[in-house]
């Protein structure tokens, strides 16, 4: 019997030809579309964005760090050889807990809170001596602010006497501001603002303030009696000296003219008459039986 499979056909010049056309032709595309890619690869890394609260700076791979700051927008770098480092500048907040001996070698134990940012025309020094300026805990507010702001608010704490501490507060607030401001400038660091949140002070010499304070209370309000009393005895003196003197005028007015007597008692009369006289008499206004 015949077989049903056809016999082995080997291509012919005209289709391995064409083979190799097509696999040309491939490669050619491929070739393309990796071309395209790295293109476009290239122009995406050609240029970076600057967001509001930063600032960038530009590092290069054969130059180092440039020194110029990036304001916000749009910006072009060389791809691959260039790299960018995001600065944070905004206000950012830092918060100490300092324990100091006062002037009179009372313990204190204050809460000191710093607002500040970084000084955007310094960021190429900051970076180069400090590092990223990032939010949270990083370098700059661990190793170099931490115990700049405990120093300071030492060394502060130490020219005033622990009373002083409290009736001059303000006082004690600018001085921390200004030796903060101080030694953090040095260092690229602009101080927005110091507060100190809390103030506190060993239990027997909190006793002893509320003990002065009570007994201060005790006295002014002594002293508000006391004045009292002179002044109510002040108003019975000038009282007593008018009376003394309206006894004198109608002492003098007597003399002059018996009638006087008659002449103050109209003043004094209320225009009634009385009801009921004796038998057989008259009584004046004056208040003369007749």
């Amino acid at each position: 019997m015949p077989s049903d499979k056809k016999p082995f056909e080997e291509k012919g010049p005209y289709d391995s030809k064409k083979q190799a056309r097509s696999t040309a032709a491939a490669l050619k595309v491929g070739k393309r579309l990796i071309v395209v890619l790295i293109v476009l690869i290239l122009l995406w890394g050609s240029f970076f964005v600057v967001y509001p609260g930063e600032r960038t700076l530009v590092f290069n791979s054969i130059g180092g760090l440039k020194d110029k700051v990036y304001d916000e927008g749009i910006h072009f770098k060389i791809p691959l050889l260039e790299s960018v480092i995001k600065m944070n500048i905004r206000t950012q907040k830092q918060e100490e807990a300092v324990s100091a001996a006062s002037k009179d070698l009372q313990d204190t134990h204050t809460q000191v809170a710093v607002n500040f940012k970084v000084n955007p025309v310094k960021l190429t020094d900051v970076y180069r001596n400090i590092g990223q300026a990032s939010t949270g805990q990083d370098y700059m507010q661990t190793e170099i602010m931490n115990p700049i702001i405990q120093e300071s608010v030492k060394f502060v704490t130490a020219k005033y006497a622990a009373e002083e501490l409290i009736t001059k507060r303000p006082q004690v607030k600018k001085d921390i501001d200004e030796v903060i401001a101080d030694r953090l400038s040095k260092y690229g660091v602009i101080v927005v603002d110091v507060s100190i949140t809390d103030f506190k002070f060993s239990d027997q010499f909190t006793r002893a303030i509320e003990e002065k304070v009570t007994a201060e209370q005790n006295a002014l309000k002594e002293k508000n009696n006391l004045e009292v009393i002179k002044f109510q005895a002040q108003q019975n003196i000038e009282q007593a000296k008018g009376e003394a003197e309206a006894i004198r005028i109608v002492n003098e007015e007597l003399l002059k003219s018996p009638n006087y007597i008659d002449y103050l008692t109209i003043q004094k009369w209320d225009g009634k008459m009385p009801l009921a006289l004796g038998s057989g008499s008259l009584l004046s206004i004056t208040g003369t039986q007749k």
